[in-house]
């Protein structure tokens, strides 16, 4: 019989996992259908004559979060590119640790992505200075919260909030893989689909 996480923090932390991957690929099915609505229009209206300018922006931004949306959701049906040619020719043994280290590398990507998302938002700053942008710019020199779009008419912080997005969702897939592969699930083609989400 295959190991379980049943009654453990590690069942808890895979099934909101499963439950947010989920919720991602919901979002990235969204956006792609965003993305070709857009681009419809924008052909539609060029071939008018009566080109909408902001379109493109909007499209290649709703691009932008589809692409992270779906990246974060592969690492919790761990399909993910890779090459596996090394690991196929190891011991079970071997294997285990191999996943170990490649679960662990990940997570640690995911919290050093979390902690470059807070520096670069800096909550703190901005609750400190109730919320005013020109003395957050003053305090920080970071302009994250004064960039416009080019024809959007909006603020670009918006639409780079998909990355603390992406980052916690990318930590918590990983967290729990690692999780998974402590339970002796390691990633084999048969753990790959009964691991899906």
């Amino acid at each position: 019989p295959r190991p379980s996480f049943r009654g453990d923090a590690g069942m808890i932390v895979h099934r909101i996992s499963a439950g947010w991957a989920r919720i991602e690929m919901f979002a990235a099915a969204v956006l792609a259908a965003v993305v070709s609505v857009l681009i419809l229009f924008n052909v539609a209206t060029r071939a008018m004559r009566q080109a909408v300018f902001w379109v493109d922006e909007a499209a290649i931004y709703a691009m932008v979060a589809m692409a992270f949306f779906a990246a974060s959701a592969s690492i919790a049906r761990r399909e993910a590119i890779s090459i596996t040619l090394i690991v196929d020719i190891l011991s079970a043994r071997a294997q285990r640790l191999m996943w170990l280290f490649v679960d662990l590398v990940t997570l640690v990507a995911g919290l050093l992505l979390i902690w470059a998302c807070w520096i670069w938002f800096d909550p703190l700053t901005l609750i400190a200075v109730d919320f005013d942008l020109r003395a957050f710019r003053s305090q920080t020199f970071n302009f994250i919260y004064a960039e416009p779009t080019s024809t959007l008419r909006m603020p670009k912080f918006w639409f780079w909030l998909v990355m603390p997005v992406f980052a916690s969702g990318f930590t918590l897939h990983a967290l729990s893989n690692l999780l998974k592969t402590l339970a002796g699930r390691i990633p084999t083609p048969q753990t790959a689909r009964d691991n899906a989400p």
